[in-house]
This record gives structure tokens, C-alpha cells and sequence, in this order.
């Protein structure tokens, strides 16, 4: 061969060459590809890693490129970390309302117990206002009226006997009947309180066969025979509550005198007030009057002249007072028969020179004469008193002032 020329095998070599050097690069790209897919499908490969090999992801995959590393798949994590939810804050315009959600599921207890609730009130409110009613039947405003007008110097016993009368006369239901003890010395306004009690009462109940006025001394006389008293005492009590039952309304029943009254009338009217006693009978209002006691409550007077008296439940002082006095005489009375252990005790006290001046003006202008205050002291200047302390004390009350009236 001719040296010149040039040899035609190494150039037609070449071409092998660099197409095996093209192509070696191309296969691992593609193994590497199948193998990447192969884990995702296995779902060894989390959708967020990173491959560490400087090669992309195929340009197939709209994604961001990742990276992988040539690390087996016993290396890669397990289990995946789920992210946790962030929940967007929903912004409201300022210009637009807010609701709240509504409540899907509600118990239906709870509308149950809203609905018992309006029910119990609605009856307690009831209950109240026939309360309030009952009570306005008997006028009670105008009875303490009335008696604060008429009774003179004794504005703790009325007070009292009204506010016993209310709390009672605040329903017409009853466990016993209410028994008033009108205490107090001669002349001193038990008969005349009982008076006004039976003329209110008959107004206001609109039947005088509702009333009952017993004097022990007119319907029950020495002569006669204790049994049949009672007997007759209790006929008639027995009309008067069963009337009121059928009326539904709450009969009085006045009996003045009572320290007149033999053991047999007392065990009768004791009776009165047993539990077992059907149910009209303990819806009564039982007012007895009587002297029993006077001397204790004179000697109480007497002895607290220095006070200020008549006693009245506002001041600490009287009120003290008034307990003791209320309870030696309950302790006093108690020693004579069980009926008074029962009864609500009010004292009527000691009248002094102003009251009994008081009465005689009264009585005048009710008989028809002119009320002069000069001759109403003149009047009274004829009585006779206890002067203890600086000050004057009727021994009898009032009990002389219609006599004296009627001289003139």
C-alpha cells in the first residue's frame, strides 16, 4: 500500500463508537424512570421527597423536579406523616349580618324542661294572685282601718288581730281554724272589738247567718243545765261552718264572756278545734273574750309604767315586753283548761286618762250632742285611776262612759 493514502477502517469504526456513547447515557435514564415508577406504584416513595441524583423527573410529569437517591426501598420511611389541616378563617364583610349555625341536633329533654318550668311558674303566679283575691273579699284594709278609728289606746292588739286575720284569710284551704284570745281587763275594748269584728264580717260576707255571736251569759244562764248548753252550742256551730262550706267563705264565730263559761262548754269548743274534725270545721275564725287574766295584765301594766306604753310591736323594747306578757299569760291560762294552748293570746291593756276622755267624745257625738273637749275631761274627772309613775290609769275603762252620757 501506498503510504500516502489513507486507511479506510478506522474512519468507518467511528461511527460505532459514538453512537454506543449516546446511548448508554439514554438506557440508564429510562431504567432509572421505570424504577421510580415502579416505587411510586408500590407507594414506597412519598409524593413530596427528593431524590438526591442531579437527574430531573421526566418531562411527561408536570410536577416540580425531584430528586431521588439510589437508596433500596428497605431504607425509605414506612409510613407516611399525614399533614395536619389548616382551616381558613372565614372573614366576614363588617357591612354584612352574622347568623350563628343552627343547631342540627337539640335535645328534645331540654325543650321538655323549659316547657315544665313555664308551666310551674304559670301556677305559682296563679296561685298568688288568688291569694291576693281571697284576701280582698274581706276588705281587711278597711277593717284595720275601722278599728284603729273606734278602739282606743290599744294599737298593738289591733295591729296584732289583723295581722293574724291576713295571714289566715290568705286561703280559703286550712289544716285548723284560727282562734283568737282577747284578753284584758274590764272596760278595756274586747266586747267592742268583738262588736266591730261580727258588724265587718256581715258586711262583707253579705249573709248574717255566716256570723255567730254567742254571750254566755244570755244563752247559757245558771239555771240551766250545762249539757244542753253545749249541746245547743254545738248545733249551732256545726250550721254556721257547713253554711260557709257551701258558700266558700270563712265564718266568724264571737263568744264574749268565756270566763263565765262551765268545763263542759269549754271541752265542746275544744272539740272544735280537734284535727280530726272534718274539714269545714277547721275553716272558721274563733274570737273569744273574756277577763281572764286581767289581774296579771294589770299588774304588768302597773309595773312598766315607766315604759312607753300601750306596748307596740315596732319598738324593740315593747316588743320584748309584749312577749313576756303574751307568754305569762298563755302559762296562766294553759293551768285552767288545754283550750287556751291552742288560741293566739292578745292583751288588751290599761286605758289612761286621754282614752277614756277620748271615749267620752265619742259617745257624745253618737248621741247626738256636741263632743266639747272641756266637758269630756269634766266626765272623766269623775272615774276612778291608778296614779303611778306620773301618769293615770282607768280602773274600769271605758266601762262607765255610756252611763255617764246618758246623764246628761
Amino acid at each position: 500500500m501506498d503510504r500516502g493514502q489513507p486507511s479506510l477502517e478506522p474512519a468507518a469504526a467511528a461511527p460505532s463508537a459514538r453512537g454506543q456513547s449516546v446511548m448508554a447515557p439514554i438506557r440508564a435514564v429510562v431504567r432509572l424512570r421505570r424504577g421510580v415508577r415502579l416505587l411510586r406504584k408500590r407507594r414506597l416513595l412519598t409524593p413530596g421527597a427528593r431524590l438526591e441524583s442531579g437527574s430531573s423527573a421526566p418531562r411527561g410529569d408536570q410536577d416540580q423536579p425531584q430528586f431521588f437517591t439510589f437508596d433500596g426501598p428497605a431504607e425509605l420511611p414506612s409510613r407516611t406523616r399525614r399533614k395536619k389541616r389548616r382551616y381558613s378563617r372565614v372573614l366576614y364583610p363588617e357591612t354584612s349580618r352574622k347568623y350563628r349555625p343552627r343547631v342540627e341536633h337539640r335535645s328534645r329533654a331540654q325543650r321538655c324542661l323549659w316547657l315544665l318550668v313555664a308551666i310551674v311558674g304559670f301556677q305559682v303566679l296563679n296561685a298568688i294572685e288568688n291569694l291576693d283575691d281571697n284576701a280582698q273579699r274581706y276588705d281587711l284594709d278597711g277593717l284595720e282601718k275601722a278599728l284603729q278609728r273606734a278602739v282606743f289606746g290599744q294599737p298593738a292588739a289591733v295591729e296584732r288581730i289583723v295581722a293574724l286575720l291576713r295571714d289566715y284569710l290568705s286561703t280559703h284551704v286550712h289544716s285548723r281554724p284560727l282562734l283568737l284570745a282577747l284578753h284584758g281587763p274590764s272596760g278595756v275594748g274586747k266586747s267592742h272589738v268583738g262588736r266591730l269584728l261580727a258588724r265587718h264580717f256581715r258586711a262583707v260576707l253579705e249573709d248574717s247567718a255566716l256570723v255567730l255571736q254567742y254571750h254566755v251569759r244570755h244563752h247559757c244562764p245558771e239555771p240551766r243545765a250545762a249539757q244542753d248548753c253545749g249541746e245547743e252550742l254545738a248545733r249551732r256551730v256545726a250550721e254556721v261552718v257547713a253554711q260557709a262550706e257551701a258558700d266558700e267563705k270563712t265564718p266568724l264565730l264571737v263568744l264574749d264572756e268565756v270566763e263565765l263559761m262551765p268545763p263542759t262548754l269549754l271541752d265542746e269548743l275544744h272539740g272544735f278545734l280537734q284535727p280530726q274534725r272534718s274539714h269545714h270545721f277547721r275553716n272558721a275564725i274563733y274570737v273569744l273574750l273574756s277577763s281572764s287574766g286581767g289581774t296579771e295584765i294589770t299588774r304588768f301594766v302597773l309595773q312598766n309604767a315607766s315604759r312607753t306604753l300601750p306596748l307596740h310591736p315596732e319598738g324593740s323594747h315593747s316588743s320584748r315586753a309584749e312577749e313576756e306578757l303574751r307568754a305569762s299569760l298563755r302559762a296562766l291560762l294553759v293551768r285552767e283548761h288545754p283550750l287556751w294552748q291552742a288560741a293566739a293570746v292578745v292583751p288588751f291593756l290599761l286605758l289612761d286618762k286621754r282614752d277614756v276622755v277620748n271615749c267620752f267624745r265619742d259617745e257624745m257625738a253618737g248621741e247626738g250632742f256636741f263632743p266639747e273637749q272641756a266637758r269630756a275631761e269634766l266626765l272623766a274627772e269623775q272615774l276612778s285611776y291608778y296614779r303611778i309613775a306620773g301618769r293615770e290609769f282607768a280602773v274600769t275603762g271605758c266601762k262607765q262612759v255610756v252611763a255617764r252620757v246618758n246623764l246628761l
